[in-house]
């Protein structure tokens, strides 16, 4: 096994079992907010135009990297900006632990 690989098999581990301390009934609470937008069948938004995700059963990793590259500004979307501001890394676990259990 080479050194890349081993490196990345471990991160993997290590980030996969930092999700899981995520606690969904708390993210269930703080993902209140997401529900107008990424709950609506078919919902597109006005301005960009574009068609806002599903987030039910995504993988908890995105929905992390996602939170988290709005809040340092990585990603910009004014909405998912101003949403992401105040979460800090739990608050991201617990959403992303009940967004991805969800169906």
């Amino acid at each position: 096994m080479n050194k890349k690989f081993s490196c990345t098999a471990i991160l993997t581990l290590v980030f996969s079992q930092a999700i899981a301390a995520g606690d969904a009934e708390q993210g269930k609470i703080k993902a209140e907010t997401c529900y107008g937008c990424h709950a609506e069948p078919n919902y597109f938004n006005v301005y960009p135009s574009y068609r806002v995700p599903k987030l039910a059963g995504q993988h908890p990793e995105y929905i992390v990297e996602a939170l988290k590259a709005y809040k340092n500004g990585t990603r910009n979307h004014p909405t998912m900006t101003a949403n992401a501001a105040n979460l800090n890394d739990q608050d991201m676990l617990d959403i992303a632990a009940f967004l991805s259990a969800a169906k």
